[in-house]
């Protein structure tokens, strides 16, 4: 008899207008990423994806800071915050999905950065950890023992959601060619890849995804 595998869940991170050519917070290359996206969504049982959807007033934009510009770092209740320009603001069309994503194959959407007062980098909690998203509660619930993730950037939204996840006890599989970073200092999108490793991330490629799917077919 057959061994039935574990679910696997693939996770689109913030493939929004604003982070894409063209957007208030726009990724270099962040478009490129949208065709290997969709590609890939057919292989996995589950397609999670996440929207920055922050109110008109976040605390991390800059223009809620008098006398601050984009890319300052405060001091938010004892986290580092960047002000970051304004994106992803709640019903505004830079908020929406790149619209050549594909949507169709998406089981769950996760909103993120909805409180005005304090961050959320993470699919799965805000920047100091207060409140969950209930991605991980869902991913559980379906029997998600193992993630993939993809999307925008690589050295923080990305990031984040996969430091987070190795640290609820999942698998976590990033995959390297359908992530793109901003690189506010030179080396972070390497140092970014570097720490995840240590931390315990698979970094993969979009083939060696359709491989292993091709395998277990």
């Amino acid at each position: 008899m057959q061994t039935k595998k574990h679910k696997t869940a693939l996770i689109l991170v913030d493939i929004q207008n604003d982070f894409c050519p063209g957007g208030s917070l726009a990724v270099p290359e962040g478009d490129a990423i949208v065709s290997i996206a969709n590609a890939l969504q057919a292989k996995f049982d589950l397609v999670i994806a996440t929207q920055d959807w922050h109110p008109e007033n976040h605390m991390s934009f800059a223009s809620t800071h008098a006398g601050h510009q984009v890319g300052d770092i405060i001091d938010a209740d004892g986290i580092q915050q960047v002000l970051w320009p304004s994106h992803c603001i709640q019903g505004t069309q830079g908020a929406k999905f790149h619209p050549q994503l594909d949507v169709s194959r998406i089981h769950k959407i996760i909103h993120k950065g909805t409180d005005r007062y304090i961050d959320s980098y993470s699919a799965f909690f805000d920047n100091a950890h207060l409140r969950s998203t209930g991605l991980a509660d869902y991913l559980r619930e379906q029997g998600v023992k193992e993630i993939y993730l993809l999307g925008l950037a690589t050295d923080y939204c990305v990031k984040y959601s996969c430091l987070d996840a190795i640290h609820l006890g999942f698998q976590v599989n990033l995959i390297r060619d359908a992530c793109r970073g901003i690189e506010l200092q030179s080396g972070d999108i390497a140092n970014a890849l570097a720490e995840l490793q240590v931390a315990g991330v698979k970094i993969i490629t979009s083939k060696e995804v359709v491989a292993n799917s091709a395998c277990h077919e």
